[in-house]
């Protein structure tokens, strides 16, 4: 009995110890990346969230303005913090990937809602029964985010939109439809596969603005694979002297990891003769 009891002082001692080695504490403050804030939506009739990342630099700097990068899946929980984490490692003057720029996550409300046009594929509206809505998705970023973005931070005219999986769909759509609403396209393993593939179909409207456009694929499947890659081919057959284009295969990556190695890349490409 007086072992295990000998053994428990020298163990609580031990602790006694250890615990007044240990530094105190001066002063403790939470730390931030960002600001988040809410908008009113009229064109969505909701409220949106949003995430904003600002260069360090920005308050001191009454004058420079700066590129937006607006991110769909841009909630706290999903690829705002790593990708700001990317945007602000690749302007430290050290690394000079890419100019500091401000990032604009936009917070999720119904993904499946807002990234699908309508589809005719039955078992697309039954596993989705919410979505189509993606005109007017674009028009709430068109008439209301951008302007209010370029209305309350100081902003060059440079845009970039970055979509990964049914963002990535919404990316290409937009890209086809109303190609002048961003500058720069970072399209990452898009779900072409949506509605029978029939956007692949779809004739993209002509445009005479600089562009460029980012494609990438991880080892995702056939499907996932070959639609990535006919999206670069029918924009490389319609590439004009005022596009860049770029496509990248991951194959180390999967479709749950992709997309950081591929923003990464991405903004090395897009920004390197920029």
């Amino acid at each position: 009995m007086k072992q295990p009891i000998l053994s428990l002082i020298v163990v609580m001692c031990g602790l006694s110890s250890f615990a007044q080695s240990l530094p105190k504490t001066i002063s403790e403050n939470d730390f931030s990346i960002g600001k988040s804030l809410q908008i009113a939506s009229k064109v969505l009739g909701e409220t949106r969230d949003l995430n904003i990342y600002l260069p360090s630099g920005y308050s001191a700097d009454s004058l420079k303005t700066y590129p937006v990068i607006y991110l769909l899946d841009g909630s706290k929980d999903e690829d705002f913090i790593h990708v700001s984490g990317i945007v602000q490692f690749g302007s430290f003057s050290w690394i000079n990937m890419m100019p500091e720029s401000i990032v604009v996550g936009i917070g999720n409300v119904d993904r499946k809602r807002d990234f699908t046009y309508p589809s005719g594929n039955k078992l697309d509206q039954e596993e989705f029964p919410t979505s189509g809505k993606s005109a007017k998705f674009v028009e709430f970023i068109r008439r209301e985010l951008q302007p209010f973005v370029e209305s309350t931070y100081r902003t060059t005219n440079s845009k970039t939109i970055v979509g990964q999986s049914l963002g990535g769909l919404l990316a290409t759509e937009i890209l086809f439809k109303t190609p002048d609403l961003f500058d720069n396209y970072i399209i990452v393993s898009p779900s072409l596969w949506w509605d029978d593939e029939n956007l692949l179909d779809y004739k993209p409207k002509s445009y005479n603005t600089e562009k460029s456009i980012y494609v990438a694929v991880g080892k995702e499947g056939k499907i996932m694979e070959r639609t990535a890659g006919e999206l670069y081919e029918k924009l490389g057959k319609q590439q004009n002297k005022n596009t860049r284009l770029f496509f990248e295969f991951l194959e180390d990556k999967t479709h749950g990891d992709a997309l950081h190695e591929a923003v990464y890349n991405a903004f090395g490409k897009i920004f390197a003769e920029n």
